[in-house]
């Protein structure tokens, strides 16, 4: 099967299981949004487990790993890969890009939505 269509499939998975759990665990809370942060947190362990088993143990082929990876998580969360990438940079040594990937993701991040409001609000539109 074609790489991209692993991927796409992967992402049908991940989005619905995204909505499905995600759901489940904010329906008991009003404001704090821990249905997020689980599937951030849940979506960042499943991928370490899948990564490193299939680094150092030869757990998954390619195939399964780009499927469970890119496809399933990848769009059940992008924290786990953002998390992923920057325990890389850590364990690289790479203390100074570690903290720049961090400190710029979480900032530029609150930029963009910061600015995608002011262009809607500046547009007029409801």
């Amino acid at each position: 099967m074609s790489l991209w269509l692993l991927v796409g499939l992967g992402g049908f998975v991940g989005a619905v299981l995204r909505y499905w759990i995600s759901g489940w665990i904010q329906s008991g809370f009003i404001t704090f949004p821990f249905g997020t942060l689980a599937v951030n947190f849940l979506g960042s362990l499943v991928l370490s487990l899948i990564m490193y088993a299939s680094q150092y143990r030869g757990f998954l082929g390619e195939e399964a790993r780009i499927f469970l990876a890119v496809g399933v998580l990848g769009s059940f969360t992008t924290m786990s890969t953002f998390s992923f990438e920057s325990m890389k940079l850590l364990e690289q040594s790479e203390h100074m890009m570690f903290g720049l990937n961090i400190v710029g993701t979480v900032c530029l991040c609150l930029v963009a939505i910061y600015l995608g409001k002011v262009l809607v609000l500046g547009m007029g539109v409801k």
